[in-house]
């Protein structure tokens, strides 16, 4: 079998990642001819389809585990030419990363703070429910996903991050306007809580495991925002589970207020990354899984 020729799958790369195949011509500096021949003719040697053509452009299942092998060639390719030929003024190193958004609003960017620091990396976040975060390890768009998902993918490895513990929270005012008499499933049906988006379902599972409400029978805002959610509960509009090491101070204070103290959802976390790493990779996945060891209950 012939072996693959990565300029056509740069060419995949380029018509996902511009969203079409004359802005990936311009991109690549080839003609828009040449980059539709490149994908046929790997899509020929893989003898499969490499792309869904539709507007946008999006890769198959078969197309999303090339773009993973082109895009950890690729990073590889960054951290070795510099090794090679010091003096070659290389591009930053680019590191996607998938992550929920309470990790990123707690504990995430202190853990990355010194390698940031020290070593020319271009970052970039990718926000994604905990769920579904190996999505974007799966498809090769990112080098790790922070998941509550223990078992690792073929080729990858699962460390244990720590539990976070997330409380159900209200301000005060907000307490003694639902909750005067404690939570009950009459009154959660009144108050209103917060969803991190339409695939977020963990307020309603708490209430449906702990007062049999069933889901679909609650009020609540949507927010993409993990600090939003602090905010709301804050304010008074809201009550919401928020991880227990992001409001410590809030409680403290007495400004939030813990509205089922003897109830709480715990989640263990997982940092996926490919088995295979080498350099700043696996300088990144220590002193990511080390300070999460430090501030993360075990």
């Amino acid at each position: 079998m012939r072996g693959l020729d990565y300029r056509w799958i740069e060419a995949l790369d380029a018509v996902i990642a511009q969203r079409g195949f004359e802005r990936a011509a311009e991109h690549l500096c080839i003609t828009q001819s040449a980059v539709s021949q490149r994908i046929k003719q790997l899509e020929k040697l893989m003898a499969q389809p490499m792309l869904v053509r539709e507007q946008p452009p999006r890769p198959t299942t078969a197309g999303q585990k090339i773009l993973g092998l082109y895009r950890r060639v690729r990073l590889l390719e960054q951290e070795l030419l510099p090794e090679i030929t010091p003096d070659d003024l290389s591009q930053p190193l680019s590191v996607s990363i998938a992550t929920n958004a309470d990790s990123l609003a707690t504990w995430l960017l202190p853990a990355l703070s010194p390698l940031l620091k020290s070593r020319r990396i271009e970052l970039n976040l990718m926000i994604e429910d905990e769920a579904r975060t190996l999505d974007k390890l799966r498809s090769g768009e990112v080098v790790g996903a922070i998941s509550m998902e223990a078992t690792p993918m073929p080729g990858c490895v699962a460390d244990y991050l720590g539990r976070v513990d997330f409380l159900c929270v209200a301000s005060p005012e907000f307490a003694k306007k639902y909750f005067s008499g404690g939570v009950t499933r009459e009154n959660l049906v009144e108050a209103p809580g917060v969803a991190f988006d339409h695939h977020d379902d963990m307020h309603e599972r708490f209430i449906q495991q702990h007062f049999n409400l069933p889901m679909g029978s609650v009020m609540k805002h949507t927010v993409r925002s993990s600090e939003a959610f602090v905010r709301l509960a804050l304010e008074g509009i809201a009550f919401s589970l928020i991880p227990r090491v992001q409001i410590l101070q809030e409680l403290e204070q007495g400004l939030l207020v813990n509205v089922t103290p003897d109830i709480f959802l715990t989640r263990r976390m997982y940092w996926h990354h490919w088995a295979l790493e080498s350099g700043v990779l696996t300088e990144l996945s220590q002193q990511l899984t080390h300070h999460a060891h430090q501030v993360l209950p075990q």
